[in-house]
């Protein structure tokens, strides 16, 4: 792309003279502007992609990616299950009954929400199983009144594996002693911690034990999809319940976290848009360090043209101190970003836990999560590089226009 004279001239020109440290100064400061503007790119948006990534594996992982639900007690579930995952969409299914209501032990109370599962199923469509401190999901077996519950959730109550803990259901019961709320009482036989939002919030008890509890039939509420593709839940939901559109009500993890995920996209364009315009900066600076270059090298230009060298050479020369600029400063800026961004998750846990800031206390995850993606760094990389390139186009244009007989004049 350039000529050997050029590469040789251009290099040479990359340090002022002693006389002229200002414009040394001035690449300097393009060249620190471009490596923090990338670095600080990559990094964020490694974050970002961090927190779309857990809320797709832990969040959806764990609710209902899409649903179909009857006000009735579907009796043939398993027969609705089988017609539903004959959609290619869809690649498991699991039966559920939902309640709400308030857990009490050791005098604490806190609201659950409460899903009667069948394990065997339950495995198949979140990743509870893969979570599991203690016990396993597979201890739900109907009739033992058994309860998984969230780490947050265990932590507040005061509970062990194997302690008693009462579920109290906002249904009243007419007794000789007059209404009293529904409850009975759960023996805790696993934890799990996926996340402090649903730790806190979801617990799981058999189904059998849900529909006994809410006085229901033999059967289930609705059916539990889990799917190839998230962003297809809308259109497989609707499917399902067309199986029977006048008993199947569809819903998706649009519609319950759906705000939540397009948050994260937001926030994730806006930012990387503000943060590209730091590396607009620095390549308006590199355009301001060579305009003052070529300023200071008129005599130079013009003697180099006395000498016969052709505006094209001349262009090249000023061209190769802006692309030095732009691959030091992009190539320096790319690695520390890969750098922080693989070690930013252990760098601030450990600022968290040392000096007691619990700087995550307002996310859905308790830690801050980075996923380094090789088409960012190519993006963001490639655009600097472009950058750079363009804001040499004027200032080496400008040079090659100088007239020699002109400039000499005055020298």
């Amino acid at each position: 792309m350039f000529r050997p004279l050029a590469l040789f001239i251009g290099l040479r020109y990359t340090r002022a003279e002693r006389s002229n440290r200002f414009i040394s100064f001035i690449s300097l400061i393009s060249m620190i502007g471009l490596t923090l503007g990338v670095a600080v790119l990559i990094t964020v948006l490694s974050v970002m992609n961090g927190f779309d990534r857990e809320l797709k594996t832990r969040i959806l992982g764990m609710v209902p990616q899409a649903t179909v639900t009857s006000p009735e007690v579907i009796g043939d579930w398993k027969q609705l299950a089988d017609r539903i995952k004959e959609d290619p969409e869809v690649a498991a299914v699991a039966p559920f009954i939902q309640l709400q209501g308030m857990l009490t032990s050791n005098g604490q109370v806190a609201g659950i929400m409460v899903t009667g599962v069948d394990p065997e199923y339950e495995k198949n469509v979140s990743i509870i199983n893969e979570h599991m401190t203690e016990g396993s999901i597979d201890t739900l077996k109907g009739g033992d009144f058994s309860i998984v519950l969230g780490e947050e959730m265990v932590q507040s109550l005061g509970l062990n594996i194997g302690d008693k803990v009462t579920l109290v259901l906002p249904e009243a019961s007419p007794s000789p002693a007059g209404v009293i709320p529904r409850f009975k009482r759960f023996t805790l036989t696993g934890i799990f911690s996926i996340s402090p939002e649903v730790d806190s919030l979801m617990a799981f008890i058999p189904m059998n034990d849900a529909a006994k509890l809410l006085r229901l039939p033999e059967g289930a509420q609705g059916i539990r999809m889990k799917l190839d593709d998230l962003f297809n839940a809308p259109m497989a939901a609707q499917q399902a319940a067309a199986i029977a559109p006048e008993q199947l009500y569809p819903n998706d993890w649009t519609q319950t976290h759906g705000n939540l995920f397009g948050a994260i996209q937001m926030e994730k364009a806006m930012v990387g848009l503000l943060l590209f315009l730091i590396i607009l900066v620095a390549a308006f600076n590199i355009v301001s360090s060579l305009v003052m270059l070529v300023t200071d090298k008129k005599a130079d230009i013009a003697i180099l043209k006395t000498f016969g060298a052709s505006p094209r050479l001349i262009t090249q020369v000023f061209m190769v101190q802006g692309v030095v600029i732009g691959v030091i400063g992009t190539v320096a800026g790319t690695v520390l970003g890969v750098i922080f961004a693989l070690s930013i998750s252990d760098i601030l846990g450990w600022i968290n836990q040392s000096f007691g800031l619990n700087l995550f206390d307002a996310y859905f995850i308790n830690y801050l999560p980075s996923q380094l993606r090789l088409v960012d760094v190519v993006l963001i990389t490639g655009a600097s590089f472009i950058l750079s390139f363009l804001a040499t186009i004027y200032p080496a244009r400008r040079a090659a226009k100088i007239q020699p007989a002109q400039t000499l004049r005055y020298e």
